[in-house]
């Protein structure tokens, strides 16, 4: 634990602090969603292409007449010529679609039981996922996993447009939660639940996780998801970076999972979360200082050729550029995107 925290000491995420006061047990939150009505509003269909992050890459002449395209609140014009013409911003955007979430959770917690409550950094990740539905087909129809999926909200998100989502935690009463999500939200967008499988994952112990046991709970999983899980290509985690003890574990089962089956890239949201420390005589944010001593840069990993060293490279991906789509929350500065691969031999 950090910050002298214990586990039986209650915690708030600062997404509900506007939730009724002194309520206790589950609060059902409807959130907000708005997306753009069609994805030619958005991209032009095939006349501008965006990036991952959504930024204009490709501009292409169609037709003798001009083009107007908008991505979010900014219009992109082509003239007469086929050239780009970019126009300042404007204070109306497309026309959206307006659907809600609806999302159970807790108000506060214990520290063992955090996944019970909705986090900034899960709000973060699902406006990503949302935002790369709508820029891009990369996600469409694939297979992912999410660790640590607590609500499941992020992964409920992605299975919009997923073929398969594994929703892992550990623990009956955040999964038994989490399954409910499922159920509360399949109206979202014509989810189809068969497409979650909501399965128990401690990271304390080894992947693949056991498949035959005496007493199988409804969260166990079987021998052909654990090889479906394994030709993920998607992994994802929110607010899954709060102590050195967890992070640990959590880079020991990526470096098992993103070696096995199909090459896999991770999407991490994370709050800088800062306590004061006594060897420090400082505040400082130590659950961040040691996922970076995990997470290396391009230049860190760009070692000589006969130097083998396996490692997880980061990259962080600008949030500001991620519209929002979910309203009920705001964005602050100690909230970061990360998008990691894991280099089995060599990081050049």
């Amino acid at each position: 634990m950090e910050g002298g925290e214990s586990e039986d000491d209650q915690v708030m995420s600062e997404v509900h602090l506007g939730c009724p006061p002194n309520f206790s047990g589950p609060y059902v939150t409807h959130f907000t969603v708005s997306l753009p009505s069609n994805k030619a509003d958005l991209i032009g269909s095939k006349i501008i292409s965006l990036d991952e992050d959504g930024d204009l890459v490709l501009a292409r002449w169609k037709g003798g007449q001009n083009h107007a395209y908008d991505t979010g609140c900014q219009s992109f014009k082509l003239d007469d010529d086929g050239d780009l013409v970019l126009s300042r911003k404007r204070k109306s955007c497309v026309a959206r679609s307006i659907c809600k979430l609806t999302v159970q959770h807790s108000i506060t917690s214990s520290l063992p039981n955090v996944g019970l409550q909705v986090w900034m950094a899960e709000l973060l990740l699902s406006d990503y996922l949302l935002h790369r539905g709508v820029i891009s087909s990369s996600f469409d129809d694939i297979t992912a996993l999410e660790l640590g999926a607590g609500t499941g909200l992020a992964g409920i998100v992605l299975a919009r447009i997923a073929k398969t989502v594994f929703l892992t935690d550990y623990g009956n009463e955040i999964l038994d939660n989490c399954a409910k999500n499922v159920r509360l939200s399949s109206s979202f967008s014509e989810l189809n639940e068969a497409s979650i499988h909501v399965r128990e994952l401690n990271w304390q112990e080894s992947w693949p996780p056991h498949t035959e046991t005496i007493q199988k709970s409804k969260y166990s999983w079987t021998a052909s998801e654990v090889a479906e899980a394994e030709r993920a290509t998607l992994i994802l985690a929110a607010d899954v970076i709060y102590s050195d003890e967890l992070t640990e574990s959590l880079f020991n089962i990526l470096e098992k999972l993103m070696s096995r089956g199909s090459e896999k890239v991770l999407y991490l949201a994370l709050e800088k979360r800062y306590n004061f420390s006594l060897d420090d005589l400082d505040v400082v944010a130590n659950g961040y200082a040691r996922f970076r001593s995990f997470c290396k840069d391009d230049q860190e990993c760009r070692m000589p050729d006969d130097v083998l060293l396996p490692c997880f490279v980061g990259e962080q991906i600008d949030i500001f550029k991620i519209p929002q789509y979910i309203r009920e929350y705001e964005r602050g500065r100690d909230l970061e995107l990360w998008r990691i691969r894991y280099c089995k031999k060599r990081c050049r």
